[in-house]
């Protein structure tokens, strides 16, 4: 196993404790050396001027045994103490609690050595059997020289007092850190959990086909835009809400798609079945005057099949109208269809209004525009149609005597074009829809009541398409539809 595949199995939590702990773990013990070498410096230094000190409170006699010296003075326990002297030779001695014993020859001979090689003052040696001692060096005139050594092992002692006081300390801050640091870091993490278990649930759900819809948000209390973690929470609660609009939007492109594949089969359905049924009664009219030659036969075998024929040629031309309008619809989805000019929208709407009144001459039609013509870049032929949908759709949907006002102004630098009519307004149930291709007042689809269901849909696109906007209010009595498109500038002239 490499080391990137180690460091990655431990948890974020982990490497955050491991480093936290071992940095602080390794300047603790940083101040536990220094400390000890500082302690152990001072102590010593304190040994030495011992040393120094006890030396010269030695009194030796011309005869004067080690034994002797340590007796005439207060010595620390541990004192150590070799004489060459003129008169007795070598001897040695240390204090031994309240008594003073001897020292063995190789003792004896070690301190000598020491001394004899050159060892300097309150410098170290280890005599056998009594440990490591610090020794001072000291003599007088008649040839007397005195070696005095205090034992190293009460500072030893207090050294590893003090380091085993500062490891006990440091073990146990540590683990205390560690238990803090622990709570602190889990509860910081808390809400980056919470983020990956959201996450996880979101990357559990099927979101292929259906009705998708994301519930799971991070929770409201996890999420902080103060901390960097509450910001990662707020960001994917944010990411998931488009998420969700856009499945949202999904499902209703799905559902409208279904719904226009429906709608434009029931239209194209209705006329292939008149086209077929009317082909089935030509063709069984024409085989029975070939069977029967009779004169009166024939004839009325040739005005149903005349009959069958325009019944042919009035459904074949409305499923072209469909087809057609369809076609117009992908077209102006896709930005094409359009050939700009410069439009008179006052003049397109009062030639609209006088193409309306044949049509409909159980109607009162009225125009209101202003003197000045509004005019705009578009596409005349288009913006027709949208003009001759919309009156067409208020001569459909309202009875007669319903006195309908084309009106064209120009509101700052939009051109507004509104069509107004005082008939029984429209259904709230169905005004959301309105637009939609293939929406329909009439649901038995009627073609007394309406054609296709495409003229607002395909008025909708070619303004939007413009770069404008169409829209409708509608109350009992009071129905406007507002088409808004960029005017052109007006003229200085």
């Amino acid at each position: 196993m490499s080391r990137v595949e180690a460091r990655h199995r431990w948890t974020l939590q982990s490497r955050l404790m491991v480093a936290v702990i071992g940095m602080v773990a390794f300047i603790l013990v940083m101040i536990a050396v220094s400390t000890g070498a500082i302690i152990t410096g001072v102590l010593q230094t304190g040994l030495n001027a011992q040393v120094s000190a006890a030396v010269r409170n030695v009194q030796v006699g011309p005869t004067s045994t080690a034994i002797d010296a340590l007796s005439a003075g207060p010595f620390p326990d541990g004192t150590v103490l070799v004489l060459r002297n003129p008169g007795t030779g070598d001897t040695g001695a240390y204090v031994d609690g309240r008594s003073i014993r001897a020292l063995d020859e190789s003792q004896v001979d070690e301190i000598r050595d020491a001394v004899a090689t050159g060892l300097p003052q309150s410098d170290t040696i280890d005599l056998p059997g009594l440990g490591d001692y610090r020794i001072g060096l000291t003599g007088n005139q008649s040839g007397t020289v005195a070696v005095l050594g205090l034992p190293l092992s009460q500072v030893t002692a207090t050294i590893g007092a003090i380091l085993t006081t500062v490891g006990l300390v440091t073990a146990g801050g540590l683990l205390l850190l560690s238990a803090i640091i622990a709570l602190v870091i889990r509860a910081g993490l808390r809400p980056l959990r919470a983020v990956a278990e959201t996450a996880t649930r979101v990357a559990s759900l099927r979101m292929d086909q259906g009705d998708v819809s994301i519930d799971e948000r991070v929770p409201a209390d996890q999420v902080d835009e103060h901390t960097e973690i509450g910001q990662v929470g707020a960001a994917l609660n944010t990411l998931l809400d488009k998420v969700d609009a856009s499945l949202a939007a999904r499902q209703r492109n799905e559902e409208l798609m279904r719904r226009f594949v429906a709608d434009a089969s029931h239209e194209l359905r209705t006329p292939l079945a008149s086209i077929r049924g009317f082909s089935e009664l030509s063709l069984r009219a024409m085989r029975q005057a070939q069977d029967d030659e009779s004169r009166q036969r024939t004839a009325v075998a040739v005005e149903t099949t005349e009959q069958s024929l325009e019944r042919i040629q009035a459904q074949s031309l409305r499923m072209t109208t469909l087809v057609e309008d369809l076609l117009l619809l992908a077209r102006l989805d896709e930005g094409q269809e359009l050939v700009y000019g410069t439009v008179d929208l006052t003049r397109l709407a009062v030639e609209a209004v006088g193409d309306a009144r044949p049509a409909g001459p159980d109607h009162a039609w009225s125009i209101d525009v202003d003197d000045d013509p509004v005019e705009l870049a578009g596409d005349a032929a288009r913006l027709n149609q949208v003009v001759a949908n919309l009156l067409a759709n208020a001569r459909t949907h309202t009875p007669a005597g319903t006195e309908v006002t084309v009106s064209v102004t120009r509101e700052g630098d939009d051109a507004v074009l509104r069509v107004h009519d005082d008939g029984p307004g429209i259904d709230p149930s169905v005004a959301p829809q309105l637009f939609e291709r293939f929406a329909r007042a009439d649901r038995s689809r009627d073609r007394k009541t309406g054609g296709t269901g495409l003229g607002l849909s395909i008025a909708k696109a070619i303004v939007e398409a413009h770069n404008g906007t169409v829209s409708v209010r509608s109350t009992p009595g009071d129905t406007t539809f507002e088409v808004r498109l960029p005017a052109k500038p007006r003229d200085p002239a």
